[in-house]
């Protein structure tokens, strides 16, 4: 027997494969979920919060603000796309949803491309929904035991450059890594593994991060801003696993044009080039004649931690 919640599922699944449909009414929804459309309704809007009507359309301008931000395509060519026969009717369906014109979001988007839901049913590039699991599912916790460890080696690194002079923490590392850093020294590249803790904090938060704080900059700042930063990191890292949603989106509006991408994402580039950068730096203290970190490896730390 065909309970409520399976109903909804049908019903999703119907919207997920229809996306790109101008044709699939409520008609043809209530029909392939074997139904009629006023028993159908009802189903839907008790689950939903949201008729079918209004889910489907929320779905669709929350795919457009994601190609907005992710294709170059002309507002009306996005706007046929999420089911609006002319730009004015849906730039002023857009401007309700998101507060902003579709060029203006374009310009200076939010923080997510999802909007408010009862049903925690959402768009999810590049072109499916997300529906909230029955329970919260998370992994083992050695995600949070490498995050620790990242954020602890590097307060190690800043204790160790705090002991060398000027020239040395401005002399450049020689390294044949692309695509890391340009002409990095120690002081730069200590401070940029500061900097990408914080700056994917601010980029979460949606909020801007000045990368001036960078040039030159001291140990004592960089100590300063390790001490916010790293519990901070360490926090969000934590409270993205335990409520599951390291595959979420979410829009980066610090990159220039702003992108998408997922929690789980962003911390597999942290850790990635975090650790480049750490063995990098770890190499270039040897050289200073400061060899006490070893290589840096997280191996035994993990164990020890676990």
């Amino acid at each position: 027997m065909s309970t409520p919640a399976d109903t909804f599922a049908r019903f999703v699944d119907v919207v997920a494969d229809s996306l790109d449909s101008a044709e699939t009414n409520g008609d043809e929804v209530a029909r392939r979920a074997h139904l009629s459309r006023s028993h159908f309704e009802r189903v839907v809007a008790a689950i939903a919060g949201e008729s079918p009507g209004a889910f489907r359309r929320r779905i669709k301008l929350e795919r457009a603000a994601y190609h907005l931000l992710t294709d170059a395509r002309v507002v009306l060519d996005v706007a046929v796309d999420a089911g609006y026969s002319s730009h004015e009717a849906f730039t002023r369906a857009f401007a309700k949803a998101f507060g902003a014109s579709p060029s203006q979001w374009r310009r200076s988007p939010g923080s997510t491309f999802w909007l408010s839901a009862p049903s925690g049913v959402h768009f999810i590039p590049p072109g499916s929904l997300r529906v909230p699991a029955s329970r919260k599912v998370t992994g083992m916790d050695l995600l949070q035991r490498i995050v620790a460890h990242h954020v602890w080696l590097v307060g190690e690194i800043v204790d160790r450059v705090a002991r060398l002079d000027g020239e040395t923490l401005d002399r450049p590392i020689d390294i044949s890594v692309e695509y890391i850093d340009c002409n990095p020294t120690l002081r730069s590249a200590v401070s940029r593994l500061i900097g990408q803790l914080a700056m994917w904090n601010s980029a979460v938060a949606g909020q801007a991060y000045d990368f001036e704080v960078e040039r030159n900059e001291s140990v004592a700042s960089m100590r300063s801003r390790l001490a916010e930063a790293g519990p901070e990191f360490v926090e969000l890292s934590m409270r993205l696993e335990a409520d599951g949603r390291l595959e979420e989106t979410f829009v980066d509006a610090i990159c220039d044009p702003p992108e998408v991408f997922t929690y789980g994402g962003m911390l597999a580039h942290v850790l990635t080039f975090g650790a480049t950068r750490r063995t990098v730096v770890i190499g270039a203290l040897s050289s200073a004649g400061i060899d006490d970190l070893g290589a840096g490896d997280p191996m035994r730390w993990v164990a020890e931690h676990s």
